[in-house]
């Protein structure tokens, strides 16, 4: 098993057998020009002078030494005149580069003639993942070339390039410790491996050799051909050559794993692809659906892409204690963590979706690997959801995702500039794009579109405006979409943007029109964003009127097309509500004037409109109203209006959003009087709910109602819902009458935060001792929930200054800079904790400045979650008296005080405008229903 063994020749011809890309389809493609382009791949690209045609490649692993070395043979075409090879090859790969050789074929135009060609240097790119060899004399264009390297490199624990993992099997009476190895290569990792041309766009087939120690087998891309022995320990296995691939795209897997049997039924071994589950044997019993599962989504997928599965087989392997985010979607090669296999169809479909859309037909570069991502995304959920009828999702999707757009898109500043969740995000916002395109263009069309779109693309390329062309000219055909629009139009306009609008619709009901606008959407406060008025999105119109009710149409009535007004006519008259944008068709929140939300809230509190209205969209018009009122588009009490059908509400989808507007106007209001009036409503909402759901728990229940359920429980208890707080003491009382409360924690995470915010001050000091005695032996996670719950939860004030004095004043060893730094993190919470902190600040400064001398990131924090939560005229001026008596004084934290002032003086003139509102609603809301503060005390 030599380091110098030589790879036979794979000469050009064997491209033929799997179409691949000619070097002119390695030019530069034009698509949109997106903000999601991968800037976490730091990646030059290569030079297009050199295309490959395909590689051999033979890999030897030393299973001892975590280390392989191998030999690699690239056949390339010369695209135009060169003097110089460019490959990937990372820092870490040591290539040998006095062995290096490159060899010309058909010297002179002879077929078969072939000379060595004289290398002038090799070099390795300075910060650059590079292998450039420098020549004496130009390559001709047209020209055929091999270049043969020989490499090393060492085998990683982290599941990057080739890794290895262990596992434990249960043998008998023992458990035996297993190990494999393996290949992560997405996005960029090839080149950890092998030198290569490590770029999505470069498709083209592999001969592949692995050399393992025996015992062991291989799974790789394409089926085993055979097996020779190399010495007494190690075997080489070969295998047929891949389709057309990229470097990504390629995988092994050397392993003890076993196949997991199952039950044939007649038939299947004729079935396409030959598909096997591998696993190790402790867990075979938990994976015998698997097989059963992938083979109903490839069905499916079969069915919708109207094109079968591209491999003749089909490995899915659980590997254990895998420790990747994401499982390898390796081609015909898939591994998930043993968990991920265990659960539903979405996981599955996702990874079977990139087989067609990443591995058989691939995006160009990555830039256009978000909408490759959004694509699979949409497929996946669709598909599982018509596999099960959503029971995986419980109906989340898309609303989950869709919550979290809208409130990471209207802030000022998305993404708080975090790149990795800023491509998250803009995947998600494309894949509810695909899914408005869905709807407004109809599904067959839709459908038809994306099979236009692989059509005759087979292990070929792709940018996203391949996408949306394909789907422009369906719909054109199916007339879906007028001849002067194009879906290229209407994605670039939502994917380019890390934004998204706001729609407005005024009524005139005498004339039965009404104006409709669009404007950028924000929540958070000043709405100072630079060139909004400039933003505009193509936006469909989808129209829903009470006199007759039907959500099932859903083409657009009309299209925005970037224009800032349109008029919708033909409207029902003014005893009549209508609705834009129904299920969340599109991603966007809607406005009406008030007669119209007034309606909407009449009739939602019906039995009858209750049934009526779907379900997403009682969820949609409860979410627009809040958020509409939070960003100051709407009166609160209109958006209150709206939340009096949830006491009739049962379904989790309504309730969900709930949840998240309680916490976030409860948090902006908890520093007035009025907070007191809406724990009261809260509690109003909630008890029914709960106690219901107590009274009719079962064991078999649905699981979302055990989730409502905790919920619902968790917001009364932060309300201070009674029976709750009795609880939580009562079974704290058993930790704390303990013989040794500091070996474990007997209490339930929900009960510990009702107990250090309503209970005593015994109990609080308790909490505080058994972070402070907390054995070395335990989860450092439990510690770190019990100083969480410690700092954020009480409302009096004495336990939040004996926390403070002890770790800043007395600064007590127990406790570390991050500690602390948590701690001002949870006061930063609530008004009681950011009050408390303010005052301790200002009583204790020159204390407090003298102990942080020296660590400013520590005062930084203070000074951030003492000074910059306040929303009220009160708060301003107490952080403008300290400002100015220690003007100067504040050191590095001069401008994050400057900071909280000014954003102090917009939420200041929010807290003016809608708490007044706010507490007449509440007082009518509490009058009505003849409520007090005693009456939920006592």
């Amino acid at each position: 098993m030599g380091c110098r063994h030589r790879i036979p020749l794979l000469v050009a011809i064997l491209a033929i057998a799997t179409p691949a890309l000619s070097w002119r389809e390695y030019r530069i493609r034009r698509s949109i020009d997106l903000s999601a382009t991968n800037p976490l791949i730091p990646d030059a690209k290569l030079p297009t002078d050199l295309v490959p045609l395909n590689y051999s490649l033979r890999i030897e692993l030393n299973a001892a030494q975590l280390a392989f070395h191998g030999a690699v043979n690239i056949t390339m075409t010369c695209a135009k005149r060169t003097n110089q090879i460019n490959l990937h090859a990372h820092h870490d790969l040591q290539v040998d580069e006095v062995n290096l050789e490159v060899v010309q074929h058909n010297v002179g135009g002879v077929e078969g003639a072939s000379a060595i060609v004289k290398i002038r240097r090799v070099d390795r790119v300075p910060k650059k993942p590079m292998l450039v060899v420098y020549f004496h004399d130009d390559f001709a264009a047209g020209g055929l070339y091999e270049a043969r390297i020989h490499f090393k490199g060492q085998i990683w624990e982290n599941t990057e390039g080739l890794f290895q993992g262990k596992y434990k099997n249960s043998e008998g009476e023992y458990m035996q410790e297993h190990s494999y190895f393996a290949t992560y290569f997405r996005p960029h990792l090839a080149r950890r491996v092998f030198p290569c041309f490590d770029e999505p766009a470069y498709k083209v087939p592999f001969q592949v050799t692995i050399v393992r120690p025996k015992g062991y087998h291989t799974l790789f891309n394409t089926p085993l051909e055979r097996t020779e022995a190399v010495d007494d320990h190690f075997e080489a296995d070969h295998f047929k050559v891949t389709p057309a691939m990229s470097t990504f795209a390629l995988g092994f897997v050397v392993s003890e794993l076993s196949e997991v049997t199952y039950t044939a039924t007649e038939g299947d071994s004729q079935v396409k692809p030959v598909l096997r589950i591998w696993a190790r044997k402790d867990v075979h019993d938990q994976l015998k659906d698997v097989k059963r599962r992938v083979r109903v989504v490839l069905e499916h997928l079969n069915r919708y892409w109207n094109e079968e599965y591209p491999l003749e087989k089909l490995d899915i392997v659980a590997l254990p204690n895998f420790a990747s985010v994401k499982p390898a979607d390796n081609w015909g090669l898939i591994l998930f963590k043993e968990n991920e296999l265990q659960q539903g169809y979405y996981g599955i479909t996702q990874e079977l979706v990139y087989q067609w859309l990443g591995s058989w037909i691939t995006p160009h570069w990555w830039s256009d690997a978000h909408v490759n991502k959004a694509v699979a995304g949409f497929l996946s959920a669709s598909t599982a959801i018509a596999i099960d009828n959503g029971v995986e999702f419980e109906g989340k999707w898309p609303m989950t995702i869709l919550y979290s757009i809208y409130y990471e898109f209207s802030k000022r500043y998305p993404h708080s500039r975090i790149t990795g969740m800023k491509q998250e995000t803009t995947c998600s916002k494309t894949e509810l794009v695909l899914r408005m395109l869905n709807y407004t263009l109809g599904a067959e069309t839709f459908r038809k579109g994306l099979q236009k779109f692989i059509e005759h693309r087979e292990y070929k390329t792709f940018v996203s405006n391949d996408i949306w062309e394909a789907l422009t000219k369906q719909a054109h055909l199916d007339n879906r979409l007028c001849e002067t629009a194009t879906v290229n139009e209407i994605a670039e306009s939502w994917i380019t943007k890390d934004r998204i609008p706001m729609v407005s619709v005024v009524r005139s009901y005498e004339k039965r029109t009404a104006t409709v606008t669009q404007r950028l959407y924000l929540r958070e406060r000043p709405h100072d964003v630079p060139e909004q008025d400039k933003m505009l999105w193509w936006i469909p119109l989808v129209v829903v009127r009470q006199d007759g009710l039907n959500f099932t149409n859903t083409s657009a009535t009309k299209w925005m097309k970037k224009v800032r007004e349109v008029t919708l006519e033909n409207l029902p008259d003014a005893n009549n509500f209508i609705i834009v944008n129904p299920e969340e068709i599109g991603p966007f929140p809607v406005n009406y004037d008030q007669q119209n939300w007034n309606l909407l809230a009449d009739y939602l509190q019906t039995e009858q409109g209750r049934s009526k209205i779907p379900v997403y969209t009682r969820a949609k018009l409860l979410h627009d109203a809040w958020n509409l009122a939070y960003a100051g588009d709407l009166s609160f009490a209109t958006a209150f209006n709206m939340t009096l059908f949830i006491q009739y509400e049962r379904n989790h989808l309504v309730w969900n959003p709930v949840f998240t507007l309680i916490d976030h106007i409860g948090r902006h209001i908890d520093m007035s009087a009025v907070h007191k009036k809406f724990e009261i409503y809260v509690r109003t909402l909630l008890t029914p709910l709960y106690e219901e759901l107590v009274e009719n728990q079962r064991d078999d229940e649905e699981r979302w109602k055990g989730n409502l359920r905790s919920l619902a429980k968790s917001f009364l208890c932060k309300a201070g819902y009674k029976p709750c707080i009795e609880e939580a003491q009562k079974i704290f009382r058993k930790w704390m009458d303990s013989t040794e409360p500091d070996m474990g924690n007997p209490v339930a995470n929900q009960y510990i935060c009702p107990v250090f915010k309503w209970g005593t001050q015994e109990e609080w000091e308790f909490g505080l001792q058994r972070v402070i005695n907390f054995p070395e032996s335990r989860v450092k996670s439990e510690r770190t929930y019990l100083l969480k719950t410690l700092a954020g939860c009480p409302i009096q004030a004495a336990k939040i200054n004996r926390l403070l004095n002890l770790t800043i004043l007395e600064d007590n060893g127990n406790f570390t800079d991050n500690d602390i730094s948590l701690i001002f993190k949870m006061l930063s919470g609530g008004s009681n904790g950011y009050m408390a902190l303010f005052k301790f600040l200002q009583q204790n400064w020159d204390v407090i400045k003298a102990r942080l001398k020296d660590r400013e990131s520590l005062w930084d924090n203070l000074i951030n979650s003492a000074t910059g939560l306040f929303t009220t005229q009160e708060g301003y001026d107490l952080v403008s008296q300290l400002y100015i008596q220690r003007q100067g004084d504040f050191g590095t934290a001069e401008h994050i005080v400057e900071k909280s002032l000014k954003n102090i003086k917009e939420e200041t003139k929010w807290s003016d405008e809608n708490l007044p509102v706010i507490e007449k609603w509440l007082d009518n809301f509490l009058s009505r229903n003849k409520l007090s503060e005693e009456k939920f005390m006592g």
